[in-house]
């Protein structure tokens, strides 16, 4: 009989899991300061032409994408790398996922309310993201400077 569930919950956890619960607005708050935090690693490993949309108005994957080129292979890692290690020690958060590590031509990190995409030229002229997402709403990057990682 002590198997069974009698349904006796103590007063408190009531008061516990409505603080748990996040408001849309905190939810979405948060999104945009992981998706900033997101670029502004990818800047700092000299990623180009880095595009934030919103596209929580559009889809159900995620609240933003943020699109990014890595001119190699090897800055294409450099740049997931320092994506995770940034995001890890200032929001204390690891991606869901990532594919695409070994290959080096397009990295995709699931944080969940954010995807991230780092491709090289090749890859982001083919598959052009942008465009299938034109719905979604592009975020200016203040501090983005274009193609500033690009090969001269």
């Amino acid at each position: 009989m002590t198997d069974y569930f009698q349904g006796n919950f103590p007063l408190q956890s009531v008061p516990l899991t409505k603080s748990v619960v996040k408001s849309y607005a905190q939810t979405e708050e948060a999104s945009g300061v992981l998706a900033a935090t997101i670029a502004v690693a990818a800047s700092d490993r000299k990623a180009g032409e880095i595009v934030l949309l919103k596209v929580a108005e559009v889809s159900y994957l995620a609240d933003y994408f943020v699109i990014m080129t890595g001119y190699s292979r090897v800055q294409v890692r450099a740049i997931a790398q320092a994506i995770e290690g940034k995001v890890e020690t200032e929001l204390q958060r690891r991606p869901l996922r990532t594919e695409g590590k070994a290959e080096g031509s397009w990295v995709l990190q699931d944080y969940g309310d954010v995807i991230v995409h780092i491709m090289t030229p090749k890859e982001r002229e083919f598959y052009n993201l942008e465009a299938f997402w034109i719905h979604a709403e592009r975020i200016s990057l203040p501090e983005s400077d274009e193609g500033e990682g690009k090969p001269t």
